[in-house]
């Protein structure tokens, strides 16, 4: 029987990431295991498990950048990391997600060293409550990033977003899901400020067909998802969102997701006026609660 010695780093961590892992666990990984084939890690935190739960920590974050040196995407889930400064992570990293974890005031400030993660191109932000407008303006300062993804970022303004977004002309992919922003605030600040985004996925919360008009003409964009569910009497019909979709010159995907629309009239009207596009209309799945899904 083969031992975990035995096992290439990526399988290892594939079996690890399913389990609670105590901090130091993962130490004897990095000590014993880990090397420099690792590229992708997914860990789970103790945020939920009491003031004495074990946490991780800023020495486990460096250890983690020096034993895997080429480390391109961290996920962490249900992390507490008030105590770990974003100047600990691994330098290396091109993705970060993180998922109902919370974070320090201090986390993603504007005015800290310019040289972190000078990488980071990908940054998905999802259920973390402390979140706000000064977190998202110190996201200005990763010039690579080119993907951003806000998923129940509540405290979020339109005001904040729109000042963050004027600085971040250079991003391709923005997706604003289940958060207090309309939809039509949303696009608005889009349509000003990334003119080559390529994808643009939001909940249709506070969508209307004047606030959907203001991308037409978006030279760039080849994937528009919009999500339910449908709550809006100011809905965009599907002619609506039909003579919008025609004026996108590279459009090629049009997703709607929630909006009860499957099967019925809309999606044939859909599919005839956009020959160009796949066009997907479904129900939304169901989700997992389970941070490993």
């Amino acid at each position: 029987m083969a031992s975990l010695t035995d096992l290439p780093d990526s399988v290892l961590l594939e079996i690890f990431s399913y389990l609670p892992m105590r901090p130091k666990v993962m130490w004897h990984l990095l000590r014993r295991y880990m090397a420099s084939r690792l590229h992708s890690l997914r860990m789970g935190g103790y945020l939920f498990s009491g003031s004495q739960a074990p946490q991780l920590s800023p020495a486990l974050m460096r250890a983690l950048g020096q034993k895997c040196p080429n480390l391109k995407r961290l996920c962490l889930h249900v992390a507490d990391l008030t105590m770990v400064p974003i100047t600990s992570l691994p330098c290396t990293l091109r993705t970060l997600e993180l998922h109902s974890c919370e974070i320090s005031m201090a986390w993603l400030l504007k005015e800290q060293d310019p040289t972190v993660l000078p990488l980071l191109e990908c940054i998905v932000l999802d259920r973390v409550p402390a979140f706000r407008d000064e977190h998202l303006q110190g996201l200005t300062r990763f010039r690579a990033l080119r993907s951003l993804v806000l998923g129940g970022t509540y405290r979020v303004t339109e005001t904040g977003l729109d000042a963050s977004l004027q600085e971040m002309s250079y991003l391709q992919r923005l997706e604003v899901l289940g958060c207090t922003l309309s939809a039509d605030g949303t696009l608005l600040a889009i349509s000003r400020h990334l003119r080559d985004v390529r994808k643009i996925r939001l909940t249709v919360r506070g969508l209307s067909a004047p606030g959907l008009s203001v991308l037409e003409g978006m030279p760039a964009l080849e994937s528009l998802c919009l999500l339910g569910p449908l709550i809006t009497p100011e809905m965009p019909s599907p002619t609506e969102i039909l003579s919008s979709c025609l004026t996108m010159p590279k459009l090629r995907v049009l997703e709607l997701q929630g909006l009860g629309w499957e099967g019925q009239e809309a999606e044939k009207i859909l599919c005839r006026g956009l020959p160009h596009c796949m066009v997907i209309v479904r129900a939304c799945p169901k989700e997992s609660m389970d941070w490993w899904m």
